[in-house]
């Protein structure tokens, strides 16, 4: 596997991947991160538009084309077909930008990044667990946009939001467990108030349990 693209990942999502180590796991992971750092590193809103717009033209390009220099770019192959949903994917990261984070603008970015997670399930060979697969990836991300928005009231939002959607286990296929990992921290972190995904020794022996067992 890519060592830069694993390199690029938060410590939650570096950890989860280590139990399902599959390369579009990565690749859709390593992905978010670059959405990620587009918004977070931009000096204006204006610029990271730009950098969001670069990533829809490399996956509305056809493989040929891309800007293979970028081994990021270069890995969107196998995410052939799939194409719609990273385009959902960037478009929900793009809501992050928005001047008004209320509920409507969170459930529009949980509904993008979760829309990629579904495609994963299909690239995994399981396309039977989809559904599954797109419920437990909305909980991790609004869990994930909870813990970090510093605004008390957009907080407030996601975290409402968050708390809508239960605290039953999603069972999910081995092909999935870096997922499930990453939706049994979002259901401790919810219920811990927002908590950062890993926080402190409880969250990563947490994290190695749901590796190892799926539970």
């Amino acid at each position: 596997m890519d060592h830069a693209l694993i390199d690029s990942l938060a410590d939650a999502e570096r950890l989860a991947l280590a139990y399902a180590p599959r390369p579009a796991t990565l690749v859709l992971l390593a992905l978010e991160a670059r959405l990620a750092q587009a918004i977070r590193q931009a000096s204006e809103p204006i610029m990271a538009q730009m950098r969001l717009a670069w990533w829809r033209d490399q996956i509305a390009l056809a493989p040929t084309l891309r800007e293979n220099s970028d081994g990021l770019a270069a890995a969107l192959t196998l995410f052939a077909g799939e194409e719609e949903a990273l385009s959902a994917l960037v478009d929900g990261w793009e809501v992050l930008l928005s001047e008004q984070m209320d509920e409507a603008a969170i459930e529009r970015i949980a509904l993008g990044r979760s829309t990629a997670f579904g495609a994963l399930a299909r690239l995994n060979d399981a396309g039977h667990a989809q559904e599954a697969a797109i419920a437990a990836a909305r909980r991790y991300v609004l869990a994930d946009l909870a813990a970090k928005l510093t605004d008390g009231e957009e907080r407030a939002a996601a975290l409402a939001l968050a708390g809508r959607e239960g605290t039953r286990r999603i069972v999910l296929p081995r092909a999935l467990r870096s997922l499930a990992v990453l939706d049994g921290l979002a259901r401790r972190s919810i219920g811990r108030g927002g908590t950062p995904l890993l926080n402190g020794p409880g969250s990563a022996i947490a994290a190695i349990r749901l590796g190892l067992a799926g539970r």
